[in-house]
């Protein structure tokens, strides 16, 4: 089988916890964790429903390709259990590929998803996700993909990148890449021989913020950390061909090297739950640039409809729009 797209990163089940006990507190004064939720402490807090859902980096971008009508595969491990069997189950019903799912001795990925007021906080438990290897078999398959989707890497990820990128640039395959915390507290500059064989390179702000200041010699102001153009121009000089910045409710911006290009937000008819909302925009943007032959503007204004109508619904997954390849 040749795929348009093969995804790598993390699948988990998850449970979705609603309550609206929390209080939202500024935090502001701290850049990388300018809002905070807090409860009483010691409390008993009342929990109004909760759901099992699914996510994790690699199956959200999985499901959302093959929304799209693309032929997708997903490269991910999962444990010998009843999770991880559902996990496989779902992927399947969502019309992905599961070839490349390798079983191993552990828990499957799980998190628990606290959702107040729309907003939600993850507490993620990785399980084998962690344990990840890219074996031979693997590396024929992807040979002859398209495009490869990384996202949510941990583990053995210095390795598993050092296959994928050289596999990437013999056989000319697109790669888009949405780091996970264990890649880009590394640093860009560690991180440039990747950087450099990218084609989409997406973070949230809070991580461009990180990006930024462990790659320069110098302080940077807190002022110029918070204007999206400058911390653009930072990771693209590290050499990925386009560099998506996603800013929650101020929208996503994105430099080619040539232009920059901005996406507000589009309002949804109700907001439920923002689980998986970066998944699903930073993917949609890639999938858009394949339906859109490059259309950077075509790309980033699907991505914020596609956005709209996740927000709706709950779970990562769940309300995503679905279109026929032509």
């Amino acid at each position: 089988m040749v795929y348009d797209f093969i995804t790598i990163g993390g699948v988990t089940r998850d449970i979705s916890f609603f309550t609206n006990d929390g209080i939202l507190l500024d935090n502001s004064h701290d850049l990388l964790r300018q809002k905070l939720l807090a409860f009483e402490h010691g409390a008993k807090i009342k929990v109004d429903k909760f759901y099992f859902t699914y996510g994790g980096g690699g199956a959200n971008a999985a499901v959302n390709f093959a929304n799209f009508g693309f032929k997708t595969a997903c490269l991910a491990a999962v444990g010998k259990d009843v999770n991880g069997s559902e996990i496989i189950k779902n992927l399947k019903q969502k019309k992905v590929a599961t070839e490349l799912i390798t079983k191993l001795s552990g828990d499957s990925g799980f998190s628990f998803i606290l959702i107040d007021q729309g907003e939600r906080i993850i507490f993620t438990q990785r399980g084998v996700n962690s344990d990840l290897f890219i074996t031979a078999p693997m590396e024929k398959v992807l040979a002859r993909t398209k495009n490869i989707y990384l996202s949510s890497l941990s583990g053995k990820w210095l390795s598993n990148l050092k296959k994928i990128f050289t596999l990437a640039e013999m056989k000319k395959i697109a790669v888009a890449w949405n780091p996970s915390q264990s890649q880009y507290q590394v640093g860009l500059k560690k991180l440039a021989p990747f950087l450099e064989k990218t084609h989409v390179f997406a973070v949230n702000k809070d991580e461009a913020i990180e990006l930024a200041i462990m790659s320069s010699q110098k302080k940077l102001s807190p002022t110029f950390l918070q204007k999206e153009k400058n911390l653009l121009q930072i990771i693209k000089s590290f050499g990925p061909k386009i560099v998506l910045i996603t800013a929650g409710n101020k929208g996503a911006f994105v430099y080619d090297g040539a232009n920059f290009y901005y996406q507000g937000i589009l309002p949804e008819k109700k907001h439920v739950d923002m689980t998986g909302v970066g998944d699903i925009f930073n993917s949609t943007f890639v999938a858009g640039l394949s339906l859109y032959k490059g259309d950077i503007k075509k790309a980033l204004y699907l991505a914020a409809r596609n956005t709209a109508s996740k927000i709706s619904h709950l779970g990562a997954q769940n309300g995503l729009l679905k279109f026929k390849k032509k």
